[in-house]
């Protein structure tokens, strides 16, 4: 048996290298919250919860993602075997009600831990395993201004880092933020796919107006334009919008995802781990969507290292990502806390081979973004900004 030795948990607060602007608050550095599982025999497991904007975004922060593992969760790895991840999960999820990034994280580090003592990579733990060792990886054009993303589409293209842009809109008004969306498609042309997210900012209206008119510039995707639990609305917008409807908000693990798919409110999942509650629960997720014939993009909550490790394995198992992924988390924070980082070229991300997760951590980097090590401490959003 693998019974638990120590666990740690612990925030960090890396800074963006710049404001990244959504609907619900512009982000000027990114909060983690970081897990470190060890056996009695001394093997450690890493996991990271991350979630966007503090509560801006959805019910979990920081704070409580780190409240919920200290208090509900560690008393219950206590009582298993850590090398069952599946039976540690399900009584964990006995036990405690939703809490998903929570999860998530633990699950992960778990997952890590169970690698590292097989010798194996995390995706041989999943599913049928790994089928694919790189990922198409897009980029977030989120400044909010158009010269500027433009100049930074050009330069991820140049660079050869990205050719999958997504624009970050919902805070203007529709049509400018289509002019806008048009003026970068033109720019770029048919080098990049240009896609959107509205965050659940528009209302069915707006949305019906909104993605007619984008399919007009040439946008080849649109984000949750209306409310995650509106689904019945999104079935109407899925049914007559020529432009894919993808669901991101609206789902919360493989309950949701069948919902989504037997209403026909959504032509693309995107696939988050945290969202969904963990490794397994997305795999969960994405079989419902292959089945259902939707397509499928490998989302991000825009974690560090540890959860965009996580999620590559996750996603490398996946037969079918005809959308691509955004793990491009680590790439917008402005200090690694890997020892290694993570390999980005050629339009994509490379999922690490080595056993677990594949990926360590730079001790002196924890140092210094500890949050309860450091002062100040850093804010992670402005809201309304």
């Amino acid at each position: 048996m693998a019974m638990l030795g120590r666990a740690d948990t612990f925030i960090v607060d890396v800074p963006t290298i710049r404001p990244h602007v959504l609907a619900m608050a512009t982000m000027h550095a990114q909060s983690m919250v970081i897990v470190r599982l060890t056996d009695a025999d001394g093997v450690e497991g890493i996991g990271e919860g991350t979630t966007i904007g503090g509560l801006s975004y959805g019910e979990e922060s920081p704070e409580s993602i780190k409240s919920a593992i200290d208090t509900y969760i560690v008393p219950v790895l206590e009582t298993c075997d850590l090398a069952l991840v599946g039976a540690t999960m399900g009584k964990i999820a006995k036990c405690v009600r939703g809490n998903h990034f929570a999860k998530c994280a633990v699950e992960t580090a778990l997952l890590d831990m169970a690698g590292k003592r097989l010798g194996i990579p995390a995706s041989e733990l999943i599913g049928g395993g790994r089928v694919r060792d790189s990922l198409p990886v897009a980029w977030t054009l989120a400044s909010g201004d158009t010269a500027r993303d433009i100049a930074e589409g050009e330069a991820m293209l140049e660079a050869r880092r990205h050719r999958i842009f997504k624009l970050k809109i919902g805070k203007r008004d529709v049509r400018d933020d289509v002019a806008h969306v048009g003026a970068i498609c033109k720019a770029l042309g048919d080098r990049a796919s240009v896609r959107v997210d509205v965050n659940q900012n528009w209302s069915e209206a707006q949305a019906k107006l909104g993605m007619a008119m984008l399919r007009e510039v040439g946008c080849d995707l649109v984000e949750q334009p209306i409310a995650g639990d509106d689904v019945t609305a999104m079935a109407r917008l899925s049914q007559t919008q020529a432009v894919p409807l993808m669901a991101d908000e609206a789902l919360h693990g493989p309950r949701s995802a069948l919902r989504i798919a037997s209403a026909g409110a959504a032509g693309v999942f995107a696939l988050k781990i945290a969202q969904s509650g963990g490794l397994f629960a997305t795999a969960e997720v994405a079989a419902i969507g292959t089945a259902a014939g939707i397509g499928l993009y490998g989302g991000t909550m825009l974690e560090g290292g540890i959860g965009t490790a996580a999620s590559a394995h996750v996603f490398a198992t996946i037969p079918e990502l005809a959308w691509g992924t955004e793990l491009f988390g680590p790439l917008l924070q402005t200090e690694e806390i890997l020892s290694e980082p993570l390999r980005y070229a050629d339009f994509s991300l490379a999922v690490p081979p080595g056993p677990g997760l594949g990926v360590n951590l730079d001790e002196d980097k924890l140092a210094f973004f500890r949050r309860d090590r450091t002062a100040p401490t850093l804010h992670a959003v402005t809201a309304g900004a």
